[in-house]
């Protein structure tokens, strides 16, 4: 794996900061308890608008446009849609090698 941010979201997983799937991500994100939010780009229109939603009027950062099978890779699963980040300095370091990988 030499992409940066995928290597950085799994060190993410083992350090416990990570929360997979929609429901867990919902309810960590009304709970006020998550700095960044991930979205795979094979999400449903409406999951993509109601997680961009919630973190805007919350002033969470959205990350998208991965495949599904990048992000499970990234974190040992097959495939996943919705991932958020509980710590900020994770969640900051992930922004930053986001922009540095994928913002050329």
């Amino acid at each position: 794996m030499q992409n940066k941010f995928l290597s950085f979201l799994g060190i993410a997983k083992k350090s416990r900061n990570l929360v997979e799937g929609y429901n867990t991500c919902e309810e960590e994100i009304k709970r006020n308890k998550i700095s960044l939010c991930i979205l795979s780009e094979e999400c449903a229109e409406n999951t993509k608008n109601k997680f961009q939603k919630y973190c805007s009027d919350r002033n969470i950062p959205v990350i998208s446009g991965l495949a599904s099978e990048e992000l499970g890779n990234a974190i040992g699963r097959e495939k996943i849609n919705v991932l958020a980040v509980k710590d900020n300095k994770i969640s900051k370091n992930l922004v930053k090698l986001w922009k540095e990988n994928y913002e050329m």
